[in-house]
């Protein structure tokens, strides 16, 4: 069990951008239905912009509150853990949710910081006070 690296930080980021996706198509298909098959400019449609926000932060803080990992997580073999070893609380979920966002802002700077990290974390892990870690998967004998 170890820190993960940024290679498995992306492939994992990689593999739940195309699920996130598709459910984001899945949400624009009744608003496309709303316009007569026109298509949909999210800054004209507030609640548009909510649903597409309400997707993308359903995914990820409901998967990490569930099992502490997405499905490209887990296809990675990544753990969504606390730092402090306790268990996950919903407010460190949505800190991490954010500020994530935020480590994106300045050219992806918060997430390039983790291979500077001693212990690889980037911004939103220690301002969110959690960790992704990596268990390889058993070898069979």
């Amino acid at each position: 069990m170890q820190n993960t690296g940024l290679m498995r930080r992306i492939g994992a980021m990689l593999y739940d951008s195309l699920l996130v996706v598709a459910l984001l198509f899945l949400a624009t298909t009744p608003f496309i239905a709303w316009y007569s098959g026109e298509a949909v400019e999210p800054g004209d449609n507030p609640l548009y912009q909510l649903v597409l926000f309400a997707v993308i932060f359903g995914f990820y803080v409901g998967f990490w509150s569930n099992r502490g990992r997405t499905l490209g997580m887990q296809s990675w073999g990544l753990q969504l853990e606390s730092r402090d070893g306790q268990p996950l609380k919903m407010q460190q979920l949505v800190i991490r949710f954010f500020a994530s966002i935020l480590s994106w802002l300045p050219f992806g700077l918060g997430y390039l910081w983790s291979l500077w990290d001693k212990e690889k974390l980037a911004w939103h892990d220690r301002l969110s006070g959690t960790k992704i870690v990596h268990y390889p998967r058993a070898k069979n004998s």
